[in-house]
């Protein structure tokens, strides 16, 4: 028997304007569901961070969203440039973020490190010139 809700929401490249939109759905369905309060932040603030980073870098994905009674899987895969040095992109403050990103308030260079601290676990394939998927999930209970 299988208990997984699953969510699909469609990111656009550039959409300044609706991101959010999604983790913002997410988080209220985590709270209609009864989800511990600090799980749904944490969910929250690592899709946020995941869904902004897909805006500004990717030309488009996809999130899809995994809900079952132990755990919150969260599948970002986006269609863009890839990143060249994982490494170096974990690290708090770097970005690759044009200056008009960055004067919109975006662009920091904690989206990455946000979303590990605030999973249970983290995994990001990525090929340049294809794309990027990363997998978070948020354990429950």
């Amino acid at each position: 028997m299988n208990d997984a809700i699953v969510l699909k929401y469609p990111i656009s490249p550039d959409d300044f304007t609706r991101a959010g939109e999604a983790s913002s759905d997410v988080k209220g369905k985590l709270k209609q569901l009864g989800v511990s309060p600090e799980a749904v932040r944490k969910v929250a603030i690592a899709m946020y961070e995941g869904e902004i980073n897909m805006v500004i870098h990717a030309k488009g994905g996809e999130i899809t969203v995994e809900i079952t009674p132990e755990r919150i899987l969260m599948i970002l895969a986006d269609v863009g440039p890839g990143i060249p040095d994982v490494e170096k992109a974990m690290q708090a403050g770097y970005s690759t973020a044009p200056d008009e990103v960055r004067s919109l308030g975006f662009g920091a260079g904690m989206g990455l490190p946000n979303m590990k601290k605030y999973t249970d676990d983290m995994r990001i394939e990525t090929e340049l010139g294809v794309g990027t998927t990363i997998t978070m999930e948020v354990r429950l209970g």
